[in-house]
């Protein structure tokens, strides 16, 4: 009750601050609007080990989660002001462009429909996970390759990129297939489960994750075919560019965070040190010690500090969720930074 009347307080005051200013509301920010309310309304999964899983103490966990926790402790000081709502494919769309949230950070391809104003009208964030669309299988199968499930049933994600890319890829190897589509993840792997289809088919890391809390993970195999380009990262409304600013180079700041070396762990000590050095220009500007970029994006000068400081660099994240000694191991690969032969790469700070 006392998290409605807040929310009904920061509606109100939004709104009265917008009729002062001359417009209607909705020209303001979302930036404006989490800051008025206090609270960060963030959209995810919750049952993805190692992107959004809500656990049995009602806590959230993953990268998708520490992307919220990030934007919100950046734009609001505090991490744990979030309130994660847990939405289906189907439903995460009209949830954002609603405003029933102002983040999605649900583990979204980009696309250009998706991006487009004809099509979902969303503005992606930098990608948080490079990802490509699989295939699993019972490892006793006797199936090897995309081939092998000729006139075999796949069970897929309905509402999804997955549904598309794999008729897409099916019809181009000329093999004939049947599709058993579920709205829910879980419905997709209960019938997998079931013996109803001899595949399941979603990203790569899903599958991974999906596998993890299966009760014997080795009895199933992540066949070698890739079927799709999967670039994953969180999403806000097009059409607000100070909000969409914000959420983008909070995300820079933890790429560039593991660039420059700088941790969860040191970052003060590397903030000391930028302050009694004159000669660090760069680092001086990246963390905030000499202001103006973060004033430029109506943050804190100091965000990527109250970012690394609450969820890491990006590294820490991904080995925190994903790595060798998580629930959840998935290679880095693509994922690494561009010096180790990676994709993740983040603009200049100045």
């Amino acid at each position: 009750m006392v998290r409605l009347l807040k929310r009904l307080a920061a509606v109100s005051l939004v709104s009265l601050l917008g009729a002062c200013a001359g417009g209607a509301p909705e020209s303001m920010s979302r930036l404006d609007t989490v800051k008025e309310r206090g609270e960060l309304q963030c959209g995810v999964s919750g049952k993805l080990p190692g992107f959004s899983f809500l656990r049995t103490d009602g806590s959230y966990d993953g990268i998708d989660v520490d992307i919220c926790r990030a934007v919100a402790a950046v734009v609001l000081g505090d991490s744990s002001a979030v309130d994660y709502r847990q939405l289906s494919a189907p439903e995460r769309f009209t949830a954002l462009r609603s405003g029933e949230i102002d983040l999605l950070s649900r583990n979204t391809t980009a696309t250009l429909s998706r991006d487009s104003e004809g099509g979902n009208g969303l503005t992606f964030a930098p990608v948080v996970f490079y990802d490509g669309q699989g295939l699993m299988v019972r490892a006793d199968s006797g199936i090897a390759t995309m081939e092998d499930l000729e006139g075999r049933t796949v069970c897929v994600g309905s509402g999804t990129t997955t549904e598309r890319n794999l008729s897409d890829a099916f019809l181009a190897a000329g093999v004939n297939y049947n599709a058993l589509k579920f709205q829910e993840k879980d419905q997709v792997a209960s019938a997998y489960l079931q013996g109803r289809c001899e595949s399941i088919t979603s990203d790569r890391s899903g599958l991974a994750s999906m596998r993890s809390g299966f009760d014997d993970p080795s009895a199933h195999r992540i066949l070698n075919a890739v079927l799709s380009k999967e670039p994953l990262a969180p999403a806000t409304v097009a059409g607000d560019p100070r909000w969409s600013d914000a959420v983008r180079w909070t995300i820079y700041g933890l790429i560039a965070a593991e660039e420059f070396g700088i941790t969860s762990a040191n970052i003060q000590a590397m903030v000391n040190a930028a302050a009694a050095d004159p000669n660090q220009a760069a680092m001086r500007r990246f963390l905030g010690v000499d202001g103006g970029l973060g004033t430029k994006l109506g943050l804190p000068d100091d965000f990527v500090v109250r970012a690394v400081s609450a969820v890491g660099n990006y590294g820490e994240i991904y080995d925190r969720h994903l790595g060798p000694g998580s629930d959840v191991p998935i290679p880095r690969d693509l994922n690494s930074g561009y010096r180790d032969g990676g994709l993740h790469y983040a603009p200049p700070f100045n």
